[in-house]
């Protein structure tokens, strides 16, 4: 497993502006290519086991606990680099997606619907069907 080898420290988890609920946003974006693959959000303990582990850790606001990506599914994110937004609000992960699935429709991206004609329409395949991905 890739470890970033780091840690938070308090000035750095008090320097963002976590939301009401003690969250941030976090954008995944695939290392190389530089496509946004999904958002989650994160709190001070997620953020603090994706920089020690190297691995994406998320907070999940419908099972309201901690959630390491590709823990069902087996599509982990390896995570090359961790950034902050200029209003300190945002978080970006450098990611490197195994399995190249980083949603739950089994595409390689959550932003997979384009707006054409005022619609929107399904543009990108689905790599794995979901029922496989998660039996």
């Amino acid at each position: 497993m890739q470890s970033l080898s780091n840690t938070v420290d308090n000035a750095a988890l008090d320097s963002i502006k976590w939301t009401d609920d003690g969250l941030v946003a976090a954008i995944a974006q695939d290392a190389e290519t530089g496509r946004i693959l999904m958002m989650a959000w994160m709190s001070r303990e997620s953020l603090q086991l994706t920089a020690a582990e190297g691995i994406a850790v998320y907070w999940s606001r419908s099972r309201s606990k901690l959630w390491r990506k590709g823990e069902s599914s087996g599509h982990t994110q390896l995570v090359r680099e961790i950034r902050l937004d200029c209003d300190a609000d945002v978080i970006v992960l450098q990611i490197e997606q195994l399995g190249g699935i980083a949603c739950h429709t089994g595409r390689e991206s959550c932003f997979y619907r384009t707006l054409q004609d005022g619609q929107w329409v399904a543009t990108d395949p689905v790599i794995k069907d979901p029922k496989e991905i998660y039996s």
